[in-house]
């Protein structure tokens, strides 16, 4: 039986090199059998947490009405959670972050989101793979504090210009973590 699985992405480029990574985990994803619901934080209108503790005291996630109130759903609803989004200055872009960020009302309501899996697709333009700590680091930590099962990363330096990627086996990697789930 298939898993559900919730796709988030970082990146505003929508054929970039995390995109394009994406794309391949999700497709090998449904040829298994899971079902996969893909948010691009980039393209929806997700603001930062302003630490309100408001979180489902107005039954959505967030008491500021924005897009997290559909992320926040599927997410709980989820066998497992995969982040793919590029390197921006040497961490993640501000729009992935900010939905990381609203994962505490999760926390704040006491909402039972432990023991899901998770995984991490990520690259960036510099060949040094030092780079991608910037990422994985608060993914790793922010996944522990809530009780995630991390099962794999795909992590890809020396990538910017779009098609990048196909120059790498990072579509490949993206593609062979959904058997992992």
């Amino acid at each position: 039986m298939g898993k559900k699985i919730v796709v988030i992405t970082g990146s505003p480029r929508a054929k970039g090199n995390s995109a394009a990574m994406a794309a391949a985990f999700i497709k090998a994803a449904e040829e298994k059998g899971h079902s996969v619901t893909r948010f691009d934080a980039a393209m929806m209108d997700v603001k930062g947490c302003r630490a309100c503790c408001g979180c489902y005291k107005t039954g959505k996630a967030c008491a500021f009405d924005d897009d997290f109130n559909k992320i926040a759903p599927a997410v709980e609803e989820a066998d497992a959670v995969v982040f793919a989004t590029p390197v921006y200055w040497y961490t993640m872009p501000a729009q992935i972050k900010a939905v990381i960020d609203k994962f505490y009302s999760f926390c704040v309501a006491g909402r039972k989101i432990a023991g899901k899996e998770c995984a991490l697709i990520s690259c960036c333009e510099e060949s040094d793979p030092t780079v991608l700590d910037g990422v994985r680091m608060p993914y790793e930590r922010s996944t522990a504090l809530i009780e995630w099962k991390n099962v794999g990363e795909v992590l890809v330096p020396g990538v910017n210009a779009e098609g990048d990627i196909d120059k790498t086996d990072g579509c490949a990697k993206a593609a062979a973590l959904a058997e992992l789930f």
